[in-house]
């Protein structure tokens, strides 16, 4: 054993020697003497301490209140119920009809109210499932034929079933189809207060289909379609694991590639510092939405698709470019075929194009999936 010493502490190196093996251990041993704090230092310690503390405090107090603004301008639907009553759905159900926002949707104004008053005069049947986290999502019921296919179809971010997709019983009975039109959690009659860019939307859909088949209709081959993110829903759908088989096509209306790229395009588009939000817009998903906001984005569902899906895009697309379904259908392993819709805005290859747009999705489902 030999000591060396270094300050006030001591490091002793014990060596042990095995001759049969001719192996060499050195053991390390450092003893130090102990040092007595006094009063002056322990106050400056203890100071530099609470500063640290502090700062950590606010800057995660900081963070989490950026997340919580996030969350509140991107999920959160401030002026609707959670929990929808019976009057609330029979106030909506009578108001007014709209149409979507914006000057490109303007010229189709006459033709939107047109097919909204002709759904409401339609016979109808109201149906209703409960999700896992209990809340009660809304649809209406519209059957063009017994037995024939059914299209269950959804809506926009921020929209609701009666104003993105009043031509879609039209497009659907163009098929010979019947049609379901949903309301998304947080939208239209539907409970809930927060979007989630199809994360749980996805699971919903999964539901819809097992209620429509299990309810009433055993034998109906059923179609999924949607418009901006209800098209990024079904896309999740395509390659969901559980997908039931009654399920034999996708159609997918201006549908985002994933959730991150559709909002940091926004966030560009509002003058702020997109790769700098994003984290914080992320982290209020999870933590005030308990959900993963990049959880399966659509061009990664598609990827898995086990059945046919139909792209459909207007190329004058300018909130959700026709590039992104245009990759989507690249990633896309299943039968697939890409439409573009010249001089449609967003949402409205339909409205520009209804009978286009109706052969297209009659031809490609006949060939594929036999509907």
């Amino acid at each position: 054993m030999q000591e060396e010493s270094e300050g006030d502490c001591k490091q002793f190196i014990i060596h042990f020697i095995f001759p049969k093996t001719h192996c060499k251990i050195r053991v390390f041993v450092v003893k130090c003497e102990k040092q007595i704090l006094t009063g002056g230092d322990l106050v400056e310690h203890l100071w530099i301490l609470w500063t640290v503390l502090s700062v950590a405090a606010f800057l995660v107090f900081a963070a989490l209140l950026t997340a919580y603004i996030c969350f509140y301008m991107c999920f959160y639907v401030p002026k609707k119920k959670k929990y929808m009553t019976d009057e609330e759905i029979k106030r909506l159900e009578t108001a007014e009809p709209q149409i979507p926002e914006g000057e490109i949707y303007e010229v189709f104004r006459e033709d939107m109210l047109r097919w909204t008053y002709a759904n409401r005069e339609r016979d109808f049947k109201r149906v209703e499932i409960v999700t896992d986290d209990g809340l009660t999502l809304r649809g209406k019921f519209y059957e063009y034929a017994p037995g024939a296919p059914i299209n269950i179809i959804f809506h926009g971010y921020r929209g609701w079933a009666e104003r993105d997709l009043n031509g879609g019983v039209f497009r659907c009975a163009a098929m010979g189809h019947s049609a379901l039109l949903v309301d998304h959690r947080g939208s239209g009659l539907s409970d809930g207060k927060v979007i989630t860019f199809g994360v749980k939307e996805v699971e919903d859909c999964i539901r819809w289909v097992k209620f429509v088949h299990e309810e009433f209709a055993p034998e109906a081959k059923i179609l999924l379609g949607g418009v901006s993110m209800g098209a990024a829903t079904v896309m999740m759908a395509a390659g969901h694991p559980d997908l039931p088989e009654c399920v034999v096509g996708v159609l997918e209306d201006c549908g985002y590639s994933s959730a991150k790229e559709i909002i940091k395009k926004v966030v560009r588009e509002m003058k702020l510092p997109a790769n700098l939000l994003y984290p914080f817009i992320k982290l209020g998903a999870k933590v005030y939405g308990h959900f993963d906001l990049d959880a399966t984005p659509p061009i990664e569902a598609v990827k898995k698709a086990r059945v046919p899906v139909l792209f459909i895009h207007g190329d004058t697309d300018d909130f959700v470019p026709c590039e992104m379904s245009e990759r989507c259908y690249e990633a896309c392993t299943a039968p697939k075929e890409f439409v573009v819709i010249p001089g449609a805005g967003h949402g409205l290859a339909y409205p520009v194009d209804p009978d286009g747009y109706a052969k297209a999705a009659k031809d490609f489902f006949e060939k594929h999936s036999g509907v």
